[in-house]
């Protein structure tokens, strides 16, 4: 009976072992992914950075064009370049108002069409209010207040002939 319980607990324990052995290479695993899978979107994040960059060298190359060789040209040609650049920058800024004017343009209209939407939807704009400081309304209440109770009013009007009699007796004595 002893020897089935002492080869139970070894069963037992063995078993428990091998579950912990288990976990242990699971969670090994678990990292092991994981860290392949950061590996992995780092490398998609750097060849995208990269991607994006030549991009924007290609676009930037597009629209200023290629540098010119300025160091083997003769004054003729360095002023026919200085003038290619002054109308290339000519054209340019010459587009850059118009779309200014058209964003502006379109700015207004949206402007516009919103402030009748809300005409139509009976929406206004609230106006901001204005803050109002808690002190001086409790001022005010302090005050109104101090105004009901009127300590005078409520004082006893005391009417006695003494001292109008002396007073009198004063003005007839001289």
């Amino acid at each position: 009976m002893e020897e089935s319980l002492s080869i139970e607990l070894e069963l037992g324990k063995r078993k428990r072992l091998e579950e912990a052995k288990k976990a242990k290479q699971a969670e090994i695993d678990r990292k092991r992914a994981e860290l392949l899978l950061r590996k992995k979107a780092a490398e998609e994040l750097k060849k995208e950075q990269e991607r994006k960059a030549a991009e924007r060298r290609r676009i930037i190359e597009e629209r200023c064009g290629k540098p010119k060789n300025i160091e083997d040209a003769n004054e003729a040609m360095l002023k026919r370049i200085i003038q290619e650049y002054y109308d290339r920058m000519y054209v340019c800024e010459g587009q850059k108002w118009d779309l200014e004017h058209e964003v502006r343009k379109r700015d207004f209209e949206i402007s516009d069409l919103n402030s009748q939407v809300n005409d139509l939807r009976g929406k206004f704009v609230k106006p901001t209010l204005k803050k109002v400081s808690k002190y001086e309304n409790k001022f005010a209440k302090l005050q109104k207040k101090a105004a009901e109770f009127n300590f005078r009013n409520q004082l006893k009007v005391v009417k006695k002939k003494e001292f109008t009699l002396e007073e009198e007796d004063k003005e007839i004595c001289l």
